[in-house]
């Protein structure tokens, strides 16, 4: 990631506090607090106005909601104090987003497959409910309580005004000027992990090519399988990271023949080391390298080169043009990059306008359309 997003408070977070009051408050009591009733939720009058709503009714999402509630409690009915002690370790854990990232080691991150081991059903109907639960926070219901998913990305977009994925920095994002928006990736897949479907310290608007394209289903978590058959624990930003950090990328060009050039020829390096280990996974997870090189060979790359050399073809002074040397330019870019990186790609830009003066594309007389 090469930036993160600035989190931004909102009451569409209420809905989260529900679901924790429905864990710690409804399920992990169930087991001493007889059959499932309304009263249940007397702690928390929203909720119990919405399970209310939701119980006299009879719409398709109250239903749903009211349903799986209850389905889950009487689950948990039936589990031993240390059962429960063991789900909410688990439930902490799991909405602990930050810790998650840094991988520490006091998280017991937990997916449905680990609770199926021990308690199938349950893990079938914790399944089902959080996986469906991001799509039915528009319920009128709920939407009266919460406020609405739109107007959390208005807001959100409204601070964080980059223009820019942070996941890629080469796609536009759609901001408080467009009717439409992004759609919100879960950082942790909902098709993995319970209990945080609708944490939204989990929630990340990302552009369509880096959360349908490449990000999809994969888990930022774990490694993908070896050839075992087994995968390892992670470190990956944390996207509402309060702490700063700048990417350095070096291109190194194998072939000075801008014409052939070849994915193998551009040597992408990213640091500093000491955060390799998150920037191995975002590589990973967002097909960094393989998407930095499409940019650069599909047509960008090329014209970034020419946009230079013309500017050297036209830097004739004797016919009182205004054109400037390579180094000149180059300074003018590097001094866009610092100030405006994502704008126009300009840190990508930079990085390459560097390793073509490396294999020598701005010594006399290049060979490529445009030169002097």
């Amino acid at each position: 990631m090469l930036f993160p997003y600035t989190y931004v408070p909102h009451k569409m977070e209420r809905m989260q506090t529900f679901i924790d009051f429905i864990f710690y408050e409804v399920w992990c009591k169930a087991p001493t607090s007889g059959t499932f009733r309304l009263e249940l939720f007397d702690g928390n009058a929203e909720l119990k106005e919405v399970m209310t709503s939701f119980f006299y009714g009879h719409t398709q999402g109250g239903d749903f909601f009211y349903s799986h509630v209850q389905r889950i409690y009487e689950h948990f009915s039936s589990l031993t104090p240390a059962q429960i002690a063991q789900f909410k370790q688990w439930y902490q854990s799991n909405n602990d987003i930050e810790k998650v990232c840094a991988n520490d080691p006091s998280i017991s991150l937990v997916r449905y497959a680990d609770i199926a081991v021990l308690h199938k059903e349950l893990s079938e109907q914790l399944e089902v409910f959080f996986k469906g639960l991001y799509d039915r926070v528009d319920i009128a219901a709920l939407k009266k309580e919460i406020g609405a998913i739109d107007d959390h990305y208005q807001t959100f977009m409204g601070v964080n005004k980059s223009g820019k994925c942070p996941f890629c920095g080469i796609t536009d994002m759609q901001g408080i000027y467009h009717s439409t928006r992004e759609a919100y990736d879960h950082y942790l897949p909902k098709g993995i992990y319970p209990f945080n479907s609708i944490n939204f310290h989990n929630l990340v608007p990302a552009c369509h090519t880096c959360n349908s394209s490449y990000k999809t289903s994969k888990d930022p978590a774990f490694t993908p399988k070896d050839p075992a058959g087994v995968t390892h624990r992670r470190k990956v930003f944390y996207p509402y990271s309060g702490t700063l950090y700048t990417i350095d990328i070096t291109i190194n060009l194998k072939n000075s023949d801008i014409e052939r050039l070849k994915p193998d020829d551009v040597e992408l390096q990213f640091g500093p080391i000491a955060i390799a280990e998150e920037i191995a996974t975002w590589k990973d997870v967002y097909g960094i390298e393989e998407r930095y090189r499409g940019k650069l060979l599909g047509g960008d790359g090329k014209a970034w080169l020419i946009e230079a050399l013309d500017e050297w073809r036209w830097n004739d002074k004797t016919a009182g043009e205004e054109g400037k040397a390579p180094d000149e330019y180059l300074r003018d870019v590097g001094r866009h990059a610092q100030k405006s990186p994502y704008a126009n790609a300009n840190f990508l830009k930079n990085t390459f306008l560097q390793g073509c003066k490396a294999v020598g594309l701005f010594d006399p007389a290049p060979k490529i359309g445009g030169a002097p």
